[in-house]
């Protein structure tokens, strides 16, 4: 298991995951210990902002796994988001107990509202944590490995599976606006007070949020990359680029698409987690189909097949979302949106990060090259950072 990790790290992967744990680290500090007239602190307000961002991030991540490396475009992973966020909800929700509203200990204000007179069996359970995380993988998990299995074994690829993910994702939107199903209907869950017993809006908290955010994020970077690295990720690059002749030497592609696309749906659910205490609600509009559509603009416009490119094109995507919207310009958000996608996929097909990464692999050469021709040994010339995988044209 060690050296399956170790042969994933390649130095570009050790400096993000660096940079991820100093992150985790230096801001919950430029928050909690450095004074607010201090040019370096870090205002209480961006702390949960930022850990929305990282939230992002993760679940690009995981869109970039399979969308980058085995070729599924995915337009429902908001689905698994939003059930994640949900278990976290539940439980966030049990937590209140008494000090709702109407001061039912046992339900939430809006079962006592809608006149329930007991708790439906799937809160059962949620008051404890560790059940709690459980059901933020185990659920998002379930219906992804249910879904994929009827999908992939009845060879649905390309579009029109795409269809299908968004299908799904919006079948469950419209049952989580029913209020009879008991997740809130349309104002969904909100009013959370503690998590793990700490004041959730305690700028403790916060900070504490936005670490493991953060770390959660390194954890799930680390294990992208030794599954690309792997001879498992070598298939699924096969997969993506020639599925019918991957299938005819011998490999079951079903299974590795399965595989992936689980642990993809998984990833999602625990960034749902995450955003849910920091932004402090959750309602059906998060799976709304287009949420989905945003999160594959941020996998294309850091680069799509470079894991580290999912993460920027989140970050810049929602940094400039906040800044577009928070003014006179916020009614043009959508058609900047838009803008940027067809800028990208014109310009800079392979994304940010990777047109940087082959911008950087032809200085490399030209520089090993030079070094040739002056009879300089090219081992002592720079390589690339990064060294992951290239694509060819991906779904």
């Amino acid at each position: 298991m060690g050296t399956f990790f170790r042969n994933g790290m390649d130095r570009g992967g050790v400096i993000v995951v660096a940079i991820l744990l100093a992150i985790a680290f230096l801001v919950p500090v430029l928050n909690l210990y450095v004074a607010p007239s201090s040019p370096v602190h870090v205002p209480g307000h961006a702390v949960p902002l930022m850990g929305k961002y990282l939230s992002y991030a993760l679940l690009a991540l995981s869109v970039g796994l399979i969308w980058g490396f085995a070729g599924i475009l995915s337009l429902g992973h908001g689905a698994f988001f939003a059930l994640g966020g949900y278990a976290m909800g539940m439980y966030l929700m049990r937590q209140i107990g008494s000090r709702g509203v109407y001061g039912n200990p046992d339900l939430p204000d809006f079962m006592v509202f809608l006149n329930w007179d007991q708790l439906p069996v799937a809160w059962f359970g949620f008051e404890y944590f560790p059940y709690a995380m459980l059901m933020v993988v185990l659920v998002p998990g379930l219906l992804a490995f249910v879904f994929g299995w009827f999908a992939f074994r009845s060879r649905v690829t390309g579009v029109y599976l795409s269809i299908i993910t968004q299908a799904m994702t919006f079948a469950l939107m419209l049952g989580f606006f029913r209020n009879n199903f008991g997740f809130g209907g349309n104002n969904g869950l909100t009013d959370f007070k503690d998590i793990l017993g700490f004041n959730i809006q305690a700028p403790e908290t916060r900070a504490a949020l936005f670490a493991a955010t953060a770390v959660a994020l390194a954890i799930g970077f680390i294990i992208c990359k030794a599954i690309v690295a792997s001879r498992f990720g070598k298939v699924l690059v096969a997969v993506r680029d020639a599925e019918s002749r991957t299938r005819f030497l011998g490999y079951r592609v079903e299974n590795y698409k399965l595989v992936v696309w689980t642990f993809s749906a998984c990833m999602a659910g625990v960034a749902g987690a995450l955003y849910v205490p920091q932004v402090g609600i959750i309602n059906p509009g998060e799976f709304a189909p287009e949420n989905s559509i945003e999160v594959v603009i941020w996998a294309a416009v850091g680069g799509r097949a470079v894991l580290v490119g999912p993460i920027v094109g989140a970050i810049v995507v929602n940094f400039a979302k906040t800044w577009f919207t928070s003014g006179a310009l916020a009614p043009y958000w959508l058609f900047a949106l838009g803008g940027l996608f067809i800028a990208v996929t014109l310009f800079l097909p392979k994304g940010i990060v990777g047109t940087i990464q082959d911008g950087w692999s032809a200085l490399s050469q030209r520089r090993s090259s030079a070094a040739a021709e002056a009879g300089i040994s090219p081992a002592n010339v720079d390589g690339p950072p990064g060294g992951e995988l290239k694509p060819s044209a991906a779904e």
